[in-house]
């Protein structure tokens, strides 16, 4: 007797999830893996690579999350990159996750992958869905027919998870697979013969020879690649494939990529026919109540500027309200940062301190807007999982077709930042879906516009400085007057240097409404936050060390130096004069004792700046007691007589010395590298309302637009120890120097169109393979730009308007100038009857 050692199955196991668009992958890749998630992106791509981990009877599991795609084939970006994953890491197990609501449309996706060889589970998902609009899938019959585990799931209720993962297991250990075969009819003879010749071939080593069989006769261009790139380009398999195509269509004509559709959707509407059963009409009537009033004519631009409208009310506007809470955080982080760091000198700081609080300060003028942040990205998250995002494209579909572009250039558009909280990289990237160059190139060029994530802060700087009182219109008119002028450019490229390129019809689908799960939500806000720290905790810092560099040298003159030194040592002197009497004169005769009481007083009072309440501030006046005795006393002088000489004249020492290190630091900045360069564009820009500083941060903003705020923030001091909130400094400096709101209007314009960032340029490039793209993606947006807020500043100084005024006055012209060029092209158009976007894609 033979005791057999039963097979302990692998110890991890590579499984890829795989389906179309909008048929709840995401929430079945939530739902499998938790939080247990790592994003990425594909090489060489921006495609989003999600990877998550589970354990399931002792086994690590891996699981990807590929891009939704209709089909397997290599048109787009997303399907060559699922179809590359498939073949090349080649998973254990595919898990097909389909929508039961829109079975049939989900079959032909399901037939391409069991196509392919893999082991197959198919996720049967929306399975409420489908209950609710009176659709019953007999989930036996389904698996009798495909050969195949189906499993039933509801991934955003977490329904199915057990059993999903144990189909997975058992598909994995399991020997041996007997999926459906898709046969071809009159072609399976042909599709036999040729898969038999791969056979012979070293292909069957790295592909399934019976799906490249079938993409061969498809003529499809990457199965061509593959085959001639193993057996030669003028291999006979590939001239089998050619002859039995022309052959088949002289004698049918019908080519035969139309045929084989055909005989999948036999297929699948046999399965249909056998498995599934209608209790009702079919139709979703809770999507269809809600797209009679999102959708129609006259309302659905009203309801989407106040969807707009209502995500900047709650993002902005209230999440900014937050920020009181979290700032004063930010500041104890700087404070304990600043305790670790080399003590300040009297006048000037140590180098190591000087950069170290540069590049703090930089990154807190940034991560003081988290909660804004959490607030947008967790209501663009609602947006896109409740189906209304796709709704955006079918509205603006007509509107695009107007000026030139194409109804897939709301994709790109909405990853650059048509609400906010975008990035114009992976936006540019997108357009490779784009099937006509003329859109495509328009798109490339009109994408960096967009409100993406950088921008956001800078708006909101400003915002709250210049437009306190009108912060939700002001942030209305930036997050669409960049739609408006996106459109006017694109218009125009498409007429002059882009006339000549050809268009394509645009195809699209609209999924149905699902209720948005409070951990998808939270989890994709939380992920895309968590981008934006360590975007600024590796580019701005970086950046900012560079600008630190570059504003510090070649450093004030020696003349200065000694001017700045001279009025310190008086200061000291005067100081010195006053407590001459008291009995603590000789404690302050040694200037390292006296740099020691100057810098734990400004610590106390920064401090005291940051704290709120009765109780919160004894608390602090006991730490520092505790660890500053001898100091404390000077700080909060009791009923000692001398102790309060000691500290009048120590808060005149302290301001004066402010005073001289601010001036310092502004002599610095205005010799340095950077500032003389800020300093020669004066005489052109300020007929844009731009003074030097304004100059340097827009060019520190071209390495990384987040670049600006930081520069701002540390050029928009009132002394080397104030740690006030950015607003705070910028509006007193601003008040003192006459900077107005149509400065500031003026100033946002200009960054709004200002040249996309380093990253998308070189992106652009990448898309384009030109320089000469490249380049044109900079001199034209900088010419645009300036010459429109010049237009905004000397003509609002001109008509004596306020900021808010030209803000209203050019917004008008924008959009009256927009909608004239719509009417005007929809005017010269022939009639004719509109397609209807709403139909199901062809199953390619």
């Amino acid at each position: 007797m033979i005791n057999e050692t039963p097979d302990p199955g692998p110890e991890k196991l590579l499984v890829g999830l795989a389906g179309q668009q909008n048929a709840g992958k995401s929430t079945t890749f939530n739902m499998l893996t938790g939080a247990n998630q790592h994003i990425a992106n594909y090489p060489g791509v921006t495609v989003d690579k999600k990877t998550g981990f589970y354990r399931h009877r002792g086994v690590r599991v891996e699981t990807v999350d590929l891009p939704g795609t209709y089909s397997l084939t290599s048109f787009s970006l997303e399907e060559r990159v699922a179809r590359d994953f498939l073949i090349s890491e080649k998973p254990d197990v595919i898990v097909n996750v389909v929508d039961a609501s829109s079975l049939k449309r989900s079959l032909y996706f399901t037939f391409q992958v069991l196509e392919m060889g893999f082991p197959v589970v198919v996720a049967l998902n929306m399975m409420d869905v489908a209950k609710r609009n009176g659709t019953h899938v007999d989930v036996s019959a389904l698996e009798h027919r495909l050969g195949v585990s189906v499993i039933p799931t509801i991934g955003r209720k977490r329904q199915g998870k057990t059993e999903l993962r144990d189909a997975i297991w058992d598909t994995a250990n399991r020997k041996a697979h007997n999926p459906l075969c898709i046969s071809y009819e009159e072609l399976e003879p042909a599709v036999e013969s040729l898969k038999n010749r791969l056979d012979e071939s070293t292909l069957t080593e790295n592909y399934p020879t019976r799906w490249l069989a079938v993409k061969l006769l498809e003529g499809d261009s990457e199965a061509e690649r593959i085959a001639g790139e193993y057996l030669g380009k003028q291999c006979e398999e590939l001239k089998m494939a050619a002859r039995i195509r022309q052959d088949f269509e002289e004698d049918h004509y019908l080519n035969v990529p139309d045929y084989m559709v055909g005989c999948r959707d036999r297929l699948a509407t046999d399965i249909i026919n056998t498995c599934v059963t209608e209790t009702k009409d079919g139709r979703d009537r809770v999507t269809e109540t809600i797209d009679k009033i999102v959708l129609n004519r006259f309302a659905a631009p009203i309801f989407l500027i106040a969807t707009v409208f209502v995500i900047y009310q709650l993002s902005i506007v209230k999440g900014y309200e937050l920020t009181v809470y979290w700032w004063p955080i930010l500041a104890k982080l700087r404070a304990m940062i600043a305790g670790v760091l080399p003590s300040a000198g009297i006048l000037e700081d140590p180098y190591v301190r000087s950069m170290g609080l540069w590049m703090v300060d930089s990154a807190n003028a940034l991560l003081n807007y988290i909660p804004i942040f959490l607030i947008l990205f967790s209501l663009i998250a609602i947006l896109e999982d409740s189906g209304y995002m796709a709704r955006i494209a079918f509205i603006l579909d007509k509107l695009f077709h107007s000026f030139g572009l194409h109804g897939q250039s709301t994709l790109p558009y909405i990853l650059g930042g048509v609400f906010a909280g975008g990035c114009a990289v992976p936006g540019v990237m997108s357009t490779k879906g784009i099937p006509d160059e003329r859109s495509r190139m328009a798109t490339i060029l009109t994408v960096p516009y967009m409100n993406c994530l950088a921008k956001i802060p800078f708006y909101t700087l400003l915002i709250n400085v210049f437009f306190a009182p009108y912060k939700s219109w002001a942030m209305l008119f930036l997050s669409t007057v960049t739609i408006f002028v996106a459109l006017l450019v694109a218009k125009l490229l498409t007429s002059t240097v882009l006339k000549s390129m050809e268009t394509a019809p645009f195809v699209m689908e609209l999924p149905k409404y699902h209720p948005p799960t409070l951990f998808g939500v939270g989890q994709r806000a939380i992920e895309r936050t968590w981008q934006y720290i360590k975007k600024v905790g590796s580019i701005v810092v970086a950046v900012s060390v560079c600008v630190f560099t570059l504003l510090q040298f070649p450093g004030i003159s020696d003349e200065k130096q000694v001017y700045f030194e001279g009025e310190m040592t008086k200061a000291v002197g005067t100081f010195q004069t006053k407590i001459a009497q008291t009995q603590y004169a000789d404690r302050f005769k040694d200037e390292a004792a006296l740099v020691t009481m100057i810098n734990v007083y400004n610590d106390f009072k920064t401090a005291q700046l940051n704290t709120k309440g009765a109780q919160a501030s004894k608390a602090l006046s006991d730490k520092f007691k505790a660890n500053y005795p001898e100091h404390f006393k000077f700080i909060k002088p009791q009923k000692d007589k001398d102790a309060k000489k000691v500290n009048k004249a120590l808060r005149g020492l302290v301001s004066t010395r402010k005073s001289l290190r601010r001036q310092i630091k502004e002599a610095q900045i205005e010799t340095s590298f950077l500032g003389m360069v800020g300093r020669s564009l004066e005489p052109v820009t300020q007929w844009a309302g731009f003074n030097w500083k304004i100059n340097v941060a827009i060019l520190s903003s071209f390495a990384a637009r987040e670049s600006s705020v930081a520069t701002i923030g540390v050029l928009y001091q009132q002394g080397a120890d104030d740690n006030k909130s950015l607003e705070d400094r910028m509006e007193a400096e601003a008040g003192e120097g006459g900077f107005s709101p149509l400065h500031a209007l003026a100033i946002m314009v200009f960054f709004a169109l200002y040249p996309p960032c380093l990253a998308t340029t070189i992106m652009i490039k990448v898309q384009t393979g030109s320089y000469k793209w490249m380049v044109f993606s900079m001199f034209f947006p900088t010419t645009l730009g300036f010459i429109t807020a010049c237009l905004i500043y000397t003509g609002g100084s001109v008509l004596n308007l306020s900021g808010i005024q030209m803000m209203g006055v050019f917004y008008a012209a924008v959009v009256l100038t927009t909608v004239c060029t719509g009417l005007f092209k929809s005017w010269k158009r022939k009639p004719g009857p509109l397609p209807d976007l709403r139909q199901e894609p062809h199953p390619l």
